[in-house]
């Protein structure tokens, strides 16, 4: 066995919970490794080249909310703040089915008559609809109070029960059925990686909260500007390099858990056993991670086992000339939800386009040819000019378990906090309040972080 060296932490997992927790760690002078068992960082926000043109693919479309605070405090804190364009206001193209094409643009307007404003001059909406927005603001003052309120202060009014989907908070509080396909579904969809039939209502609650808080720009959109490995990952590996720490790809591990309380990790036949270990692996990887643990984690492993997946499907499309004039594009009612034009992370005359299944175990089992058919017929509905181009190449990248579900009944999700003092758990399944999002893994790795620092000796 090789000798040990020593750090004061050892993060397994280098997505965006890993990798925000170890710099967390860095800032306050530990020396950190961090190990990953894949061969490139980023986990399940990352990027490949496409064999045929080379070009750099994301392995799923993320765009990220104006309130994603611990996000862009961790793209600060590693210089890489440049890397994504958040809009001043949410504004949002969207072409219903059909084809008819509408924007819903916020002004800058105290919270939430931003949003109450925007949809009055909404012109794909009646009256009726328009006017049923306001029968959100009760739920949505709920949920903000909810999301103030301080741990041990006393429990008051909830805005969704715990039982209730989505589709049925948004019936009970008077959204029409057209408001819901053209605002409410796909929010929930792209927040939540679930069909609002399915997914629970307290989640979706919560993000309201968040969106509509009183930051006229949480609720905007930021996507990021280049490949999703360069935007954070490869500037966290050079941040933590930097500090003395070191980043290992296709190093996967074990940890054990001791006798004594210990717990140890362990990459081929190198073994550490350091001050403070962070797992931020994802739930359905976790029993792989644990070598031993002499029973003291079986509840969080059972729960992990427990819990179900929900995909998501990205279509990347080829055409020959450009066929799309904004970043981006909604387009409720289908099965793609959301088109992305990458000429904004790749520049130029880029003509590759990335559209998202959100929810997607309708079409996860199709085969590529099906599923690139069913996207290219969308954007021929949706984009008249895709009648005048030539599709030149299309891929398909299936996330089967992209996200866990959110339908009532799923395992409670664990904390950062396990029973062993000096390990920590980190990952968007976490029990941070928000569903499967980048800043929810990030949320969880700086708390893990938090926590883990205090116990130092540095």
């Amino acid at each position: 066995m090789a000798p040990l060296t020593r750090y004061d932490v050892v993060v397994v997992g280098a997505g965006c919970a890993g990798l925000s927790a170890a710099v967390r760690l860095a800032q306050g002078g530990a020396r950190v490794l961090v190990l990953e068992a894949r061969a490139r960082l980023g986990g399940r926000a990352t990027a490949f080249p496409d064999r045929d043109t080379g070009e750099l693919v994301d392995n799923g479309q993320h765009a990220l909310l104006g309130c994603y605070y611990d996000t862009f405090r961790f793209l600060a804190d590693i210089g890489a703040s440049a890397n994504i364009r958040v809009q001043p206001n949410l504004a949002v193209t969207m072409i219903d089915r059909d084809g008819r094409r509408s924007r819903l643009v916020c002004p800058p307007l105290p919270p939430p008559l931003h949003l109450v404003a925007g949809v009055m001059d909404w012109e794909a909406l009646s009256w009726a609809d328009r006017l049923s927005v306001l029968r959100m603001a009760g739920p949505l003052r709920t949920a903000q109070r909810a999301l103030r309120r301080a741990p041990g202060d006393p429990e008051g009014p909830i805005a969704a029960s715990p039982g209730e989907t989505v589709d049925n908070w948004l019936i009970r509080n008077g959204q029409t059925a057209r408001l819901r396909e053209m605002l409410w579904e796909p929010l929930a969809l792209a927040a939540l990686n679930q069909p609002t039939t399915q997914a629970a209502a307290p989640v979706f609650a919560r993000v309201l909260a968040e969106m509509f808080s009183d930051d006229p720009q949480a609720a905007s959109i930021a996507l990021p500007t280049k490949p999703l490995h360069l935007m954070y990952a490869e500037p966290a590996r050079e941040y933590l390099e930097s500090r003395g720490s070191v980043v290992r790809t296709g190093a996967p591990a074990t940890i054990a858990v001791g006798a004594d309380r210990s717990v140890s990790v362990a990459s081929g036949a190198e073994r550490w056993t350091p001050g403070s270990v962070v797992c931020a692996v994802p739930w359905f990887a976790l029993g792989d991670v644990f070598a031993g643990q002499d029973g003291v984690l079986d509840d969080v492993l059972e729960r992990a086992r427990a819990t179900e997946p929900s995909p998501i499907v990205t279509v990347n499309l080829w055409f020959d000339r450009p066929v799309m004039d904004e970043p981006f594009i909604g387009l409720p009612g289908r099965a793609m939800q959301w088109v992305f034009d990458k000429q904004a992370v790749f520049g130029g005359a880029a003509s590759h386009l990335s559209l998202v299944s959100s929810g997607a175990a309708g079409i996860v089992g199709l085969s590529n040819p099906e599923v690139i058919a069913l996207a290219h017929g969308e954007l021929l509905d949706a984009l008249p000019p895709v009648h005048e181009a030539t599709l030149v190449r299309a891929t398909v990248v299936r996330e089967p378990r992209a996200t866990f579900s959110l339908a009532p009944g799923q395992p409670q999700r664990p904390g950062t906090r396990t029973p062993m003092a000096g390990l920590f758990l980190a990952g968007d399944w976490i029990d941070t309040g928000l569903p499967a999002t980048i800043e929810s893994a990030v949320r969880s790795g700086h708390e893990a972080a938090n926590i883990a620092s205090g116990q130092l000796v540095i």
